[in-house]
Parts: C-alpha cells; sequence; structure tokens
C-alpha cells in the first residue's frame, strides 16, 4: 500500500501538468500553423529554394517529396551501418556488410523492419538511435 499512494500521486501531477499545458500549446501550434507571416529564416530559406510558401502541393510534387525524402533516408541510414565501426557509440561494432547496410536501410526506410541480424549484437548504439529509430518515427 505505500506504494500505491505515490504512484497514484505521480500519475495525478502528470494529469494536472498536461491539463495545464494542452491549451497554450494549442493556441501556440494553431498560430503557427494558421499564421500567413513568415520568420526571416524561414523567407531566407524559400529564396534560396525558390518556393512558394503559399502554393498548394500537387500530387505529383508530393509522391516525388516522400520519394527524396526517403531516399535521404536510405543513403543516410546505409552510411552509418556501412561507416558504424568509425562512428562514437559504436561498442566496437564492425560495420554492416554492402548488402546487410542496403537491406536495413530499405527495410527500415519503408517501414517493413525486416532484420537478418541480432540488433544488440551487429549495431552499436549511435546506430540504433539515430538511424533505426528515426526512421522508425518518420
Amino acid at each position: 500500500m505505500s506504494e500505491l499512494l505515490p504512484a497514484l500521486g505521480q500519475i495525478l501531477l502528470l494529469v494536472l501538468l498536461l491539463v495545464a499545458a494542452v491549451p497554450p500549446l494549442g493556441r501556440h501550434l494553431a498560430h503557427t500553423y494558421s499564421s500567413p507571416t513568415h520568420w526571416r529564416v524561414e523567407r531566407g530559406v524559400y529564396r534560396v529554394l525558390r518556393l512558394d510558401p503559399q502554393a498548394d502541393q500537387t500530387s505529383r510534387v508530393y509522391a516525388l517529396s516522400v520519394l527524396g525524402f526517403s531516399l535521404v533516408g536510405i543513403v543516410a541510414l546505409y552510411a552509418l551501418g556501412r561507416l558504424q565501426e568509425l562512428l562514437p557509440l559504436s561498442l566496437d561494432r564492425a560495420g554492416l556488410p554492402a548488402d546487410g547496410a542496403w537491406n536495413t536501410a530499405v527495410s527500415f526506410v519503408t517501414n517493413t523492419n525486416w532484420q537478418w541480424y541480432s540488433g544488440e549484437v551487429a549495431l552499436g548504439h549511435l546506430v540504433q538511435m539515430s538511424g533505426l529509430t528515426v526512421q522508425n518515427f518518420v
């Protein structure tokens, strides 16, 4: 019984903090996504990339964006796997073979997550954190 009260108190505190935080965060997000003005950095990026922030995105442009984003993810994850032994937090693990790094990169970017290896044995912390976990999130 002595552990139950602190646990319930912690849950109650979390719920109260969430109730207090949601309205201001919601207003901030609504303002951010609906504001017609852009920050100076955003305007600079739009100018450099020659983008119109007010233009709608067509289905063709969206498909190309998804493919481009996926290609960048595959290349980055492939590089992390191949160069693992040179990176920090590698736990002295060797880099993945070319076919294994490619298989891992494509499977995690396409969200099939097919693993031909034991992750804890073959991959260091950096590849798991910065590569696999990020791909699972995005």
